[in-house]
């Protein structure tokens, strides 16, 4: 009876040993996401989840790479990934949450030879995807 005890401490032990460094990291991602997302909306007043369709609706993914929003595999402008540990937008405007948001709306207003068009998209659509942007 204690040899089969034993048969059976030692595999548990090593789950143990292996998975709940796994939960930690687990819950640290999940955390770090949280905060992040808490952030973007007191930034923006926006609200991230609002976005996905707002960049379908526009076509953001057939120029730009935009993570978690499928088929956003475009190449004529620039990744938005980590877009919140850039120092500028466009490369001409320092990047704030204002400016994010009011680049969105009329890129042209920060530099003329924008190559990325002015779309319609309104000032709170352009709030949910800058919010969208900074929270990942």
């Amino acid at each position: 009876m204690q040899a089969a005890s034993a048969d059976l401490k030692a595999p548990l032990l090593l789950a143990i040993i292996v998975v709940l460094p796994l939960i930690v990291v687990a819950a640290s991602v999940v955390k770090e996401r949280q905060q992040r997302r808490s952030v973007a909306v007191a930034m923006t007043q926006g609200d991230p989840s609002q976005a996905p369709p707002i960049f379908r609706r526009y076509g953001c993914g057939g120029c730009h790479v935009i993570p978690g929003v499928p088929g956003a595999d475009g190449k004529v402008g620039g990744p938005l990934v980590d877009l919140r540990e850039r120092v500028y937008l466009g490369g001409v405007v320092e990047n704030t949450a204002d400016n994010l948001i009011n680049w969105i709306v009329s890129p042209q207003r920060f530099s003329e030879r924008s190559a990325m068009p002015a779309t319609g998209i309104t000032e709170p659509e352009a709030r949910h995807l800058a919010a969208y942007l900074y929270a990942q």
